[in-house]
């Protein structure tokens, strides 16, 4: 693309979700916004925006430029940041994301690395689709399960999650605690709606019972805690997840091979940012307390 001042005030259109806005931004008139937007619509013969009385919102186009335009200006900024000696400032916006189901964990992480850098603004993103980091979606992944291999991206292990077998107190009021996997013929358990989900304890579990005695069956963590809690059956749950909770009765005590991996992944072209790295750092700090 020949012209960067176009892409930027597209860019910030998008943010900001109005000309007015991006106006301020970028600190031209309104007009000049307007013009820009016009002549990069035309260059590329697409429409970039739907425009509506509240605002500007990206087309599909537009969602594409957008993320394109934040993984060059992020490398614009550490690049300026270098070359005018404040390479050590962490500023911007900071993208990260997540399986909802960690939020627990990495919120606090994320708030004591924003406080510590009051410029930053922190944004969390949860779900259970993967954002496409080599498109400027997030700075950084954290992502459970077997080891991620989109190209382009660097990628390391940093913890493993150790889980155990839980049963609320009410449950074990009524049924009793096995002391081992041969009690758990006369026991009801909570587990997987996939008997194939990949999760090393999930496997673990159907490979133990019929799958007749999985009597609650649930297709995400969340829902699973839940049930756990409310007495519908045994189950697993991370071990950080179960000591926020004291009406629970551990059955069977953590095992390696139960364990999750946690990942973290980048994309090649932002890994060695300051922002990036200082923020991984503070995590692999922060996250040796989870496994202990």
């Amino acid at each position: 693309m020949d012209n960067w001042d176009e892409i930027r005030t597209a860019y910030q259109v998008a943010r900001m979700g109005t000309v007015s806005g991006a106006a301020e931004v970028l600190g031209v008139h309104h007009a000049t916004v307007i013009r820009h937007i016009d002549a990069i619509e035309g260059r590329l013969g697409v429409k970039l925006f739907q425009r509506h009385a509240r605002g500007y919102t990206p087309t599909e186009a537009g969602q594409d430029l957008l993320r394109v335009a934040q993984a060059t200006e992020d490398q614009f900024n550490q690049l300026s940041g270098r070359l005018k000696g404040q390479g050590d400032e962490v500023t911007g916006e900071l993208v990260v994301t997540s399986l909802a189901s960690l939020s627990p964990l990495l919120v606090p992480v994320l708030s004591e690395f924003q406080a510590a850098h009051p410029g930053l603004i922190v944004r969390f993103l949860t779900g259970e689709r993967l954002f496409r980091l080599e498109y400027g979606e997030a700075h950084v992944a954290i992502r459970a399960g077997s080891a991620p291999d989109q190209p382009d991206n660097v990628v390391q292990r940093f913890a493993d999650l150790p889980a155990a077998m839980y049963a609320s107190e009410g449950y074990i009021a009524e049924y009793g605690k096995p002391a081992s996997a041969e009690d758990f013929a006369s026991h009801h358990f909570v587990g997987a709606d996939d008997p194939d989900n990949r999760a090393p304890f999930s496997k673990w579990l159907y490979a133990q019972v019929s799958q007749e005695a999985v009597i609650f069956r649930c297709n995400s963590g969340e829902a699973s805690d839940e049930a756990i809690l409310s007495g519908a059956g045994i189950g697993f749950m991370s071990v950080w997840e179960a000591e926020r909770h004291p009406g629970l009765v551990q059955v069977l005590p953590p095992q390696p091979e139960w364990a999750s991996a946690l990942w973290l992944v980048t994309h090649v072209d932002l890994h060695r940012t300051n922002k990036v790295q200082s923020f991984l750092r503070h995590l692999k700090e922060r996250s040796q307390e989870w496994c202990k």
